[in-house]
Formats: C-alpha cells, sequence, structure tokens
C-alpha cells in the first residue's frame, strides 16, 4: 500500500500559535490527534500540498534537503513567530518533477536558502511532524490549475512513490468556508462568519464522512462558489488525486472557526 494516511487539515496558525483560546485550542486538539494517527500509519514521507504556497508559472516543489528559518505571518504576526526546519525527500521530489515534465506540467525545483515557507506548510508540519522525524515532498498551489489538473497531480505524485517503494501520508493544507471577520472580534466568542458558511462546511464534512466521494465531487463547485471555499478546495482534489479517487469514510478529528472561516481536521479511512 503506497497512501498509507490522508488527511485534510486548515493552513490558519492560529491554533497553533494560540492554542488556549478556545476554540482555537479545540482545532489544535483535532490536529494532535491526526498526528498521533499519522505515526502510527508509519509512513517514509509526506506528501504535502498547501493552498497557501502560490505559485504562477511552473508547478514548484521544494528540492533543497533541508529548509529552516523563521517565518513572520502576514496576518497574524501580533501572535507570535513560526519557526520551521523541515527534511526533504529529495530522491521522490526529483522523482515527481521528472513526472511532471513527462506529464506535459510545467515544473521548477526551487533550491536555495531563505526561501519563504508559508504559514500552512509550517502549521501542519509542527502539529503533524513535530519531532522533524520524517520527511516531505512539497508542492505548491499553482493558482492556474483547475480542479481536475490539480487532481492529476496528486495522482502523479503519488505513483512517483509507488513507483520508488515509499509508504506516504498525504495531507492537503488549507481551509474550508473563506469569509473571514474584518473587524476586531473577541477571539473568546469566534464562529464560522455565517450560518450559511457553517451549512455547508457541515454539508461537506457529512459527505467525507460518508465517504461519498460522487457527492462531494459534485458539491465542490457550488461550496467554492457560494462558500468562497478556500482556493476552490483543490486541497482536496489534490488529495483525491493520490488516493485514486477512493475513500471509505472519514474522520472528523476537528470543526470550528478561524477568525470567521470554517477550518477542519479530517482524517480518511482508506
Amino acid at each position: 500500500m503506497t497512501v498509507v494516511a490522508a488527511f485534510l487539515v486548515p493552513g490558519s496558525p492560529l491554533p497553533l500559535l494560540k492554542p488556549e483560546n478556545p476554540p482555537w485550542g479545540r482545532i489544535a486538539a483535532g490536529y494532535q490527534r491526526a498526528g498521533r494517527a499519522l505515526a502510527q500509519a508509519r509512513p517514509d514521507t509526506i506528501l504535502l500540498y498547501s493552498t497557501q504556497w502560490l505559485a504562477v508559472l511552473d508547478q514548484l516543489w521544494q528540492a533543497r534537503p533541508r529548509v529552516a528559518g523563521l517565518h513572520v505571518d502576514d496576518n497574524w504576526y501580533d501572535y507570535g513567530d513560526l519557526p520551521f526546519d523541515l527534511a526533504i525527500d529529495t530522491e521522490l521530489t526529483a522523482g515527481c518533477l521528472a513526472a511532471s515534465a513527462a506529464a506535459g506540467i510545467s515544473a521548477k525545483a526551487v533550491d536555495y536558502d531563505g526561501f519563504p515557507i508559508d504559514s500552512g506548510t509550517i502549521t501542519a508540519c509542527r502539529f503533524l511532524n513535530g519531532d522533524g522525524r520524517l520527511p516531505f515532498v512539497l508542492t505548491s498551489n499553482n493558482i492556474y490549475h483547475d480542479w481536475a489538473a490539480t487532481e492529476r497531480l496528486g495522482a502523479l505524485a503519488a505513483g512517483v512513490a509507488r513507483s520508488a517503494g515509499r509508504r506516504i501520508a498525504v495531507v492537503g493544507v488549507g481551509g474550508l468556508s473563506g469569509a473571514m471577520f474584518r473587524e476586531a472580534i473577541d477571539i473568546r466568542d469566534d464562529r464560522v462568519a455565517s450560518s450559511a458558511d457553517d451549512r455547508w462546511n457541515r454539508r461537506i464534512l457529512e459527505l467525507l464522512e460518508r465517504g461519498d466521494v460522487a457527492g462531494v465531487k459534485a458539491e465542490a463547485p457550488r461550496f467554492a462558489a457560494e462558500a468562497r471555499a478556500d482556493m476552490g478546495f483543490k486541497h482536496l482534489a489534490f488529495i483525491l488525486g493520490a488516493l485514486g479517487g477512493r475513500f471509505y469514510g472519514a474522520r472528523i478529528h476537528a470543526y470550528g472557526p478561524v477568525y470567521g472561516s470554517g477550518a477542519a481536521v479530517v482524517e480518511f479511512r482508506l
């Protein structure tokens, strides 16, 4: 079995930076449960796609053997800094670059000191691989890739892992509904920005829990349009591509707000 675990997780750093705030602490606790589940699956490598690593011209792959530094989030800098130290599976990354070219996807390697790792990647890595034991394959969110192209990318990466005999955990980093409060709020009373957004989020999570792949794919375009789902919900497309379009249900470890937007920690049953 190539994909031994799969997770959809939020990219907001707020549960990491301030877990003592009750609404965000519940998401942090769910993230921690997902981290334990990932460790129990014993993957060799974590394949991670973050909606916050934006690319325009090419599909980017992180190729530097180790990336480390200190990141300050553009929006939530007043809550603290985000240090990171990540090992990269350079062999698998090289395979993904070659496979991208063979599939007609324009792709480039990123390999320079000080590259700005995004908040979503750092947050997921800290919660899911806090001890730094596992290496990563990190790839970007090309803003011109649609759902189908992103699904093909996930399938491509999983195929490379299969050929290399690697056990991988697949992680799609991104949120649910996208509306955020534009005014200061009492963070202890954080909530999903609207009841309509909350209904949409719960509808999508219900479909995932049931393992209704056809249903969630059918609803995704409306979800993206009406609830302004994070980047068109392409992080789910990447996961589905890596899973070959199949899963049998999901465990929702946490669901709640991050300054009005929707966030969930989801573990897929494979």
